[in-house]
């Protein structure tokens, strides 16, 4: 069942290739939807794929590239976007 997550994270997640490393983790799942920085120096992911895959892709993301620094990870359900790739914003 193809399900739609919002995931924001918190840390030292700018100016490492986060977003750029998050890209290549979801093209390598098949994982559709788009990664963008937030004013408040967090990350902003909005992801689709089946339950399983996401939940591989949650636990990428609690790690993200080994400069990266997860504080915090939040993730929440919401309504399917039918996202057609996966792109940085």
């Amino acid at each position: 069942m193809i399900k739609h997550y919002n995931i924001n994270i918190f840390g030292r997640v700018q100016g490492v290739g986060f977003r750029y490393n998050t890209r290549t983790k979801a093209l390598e799942l098949k994982i559709k939807g788009f990664v963008q920085n937030r004013a408040d120096r967090s990350v902003y992911i909005e992801a689709e794929g089946e339950e399983d895959t996401l939940n591989e892709f949650l636990s990428w993301c609690n790690k993200g590239p080994s400069w990266a620094r997860i504080i915090k990870l939040n993730y929440s359900e919401s309504p399917l976007q039918n996202f057609t790739n996966f792109e940085i914003r």
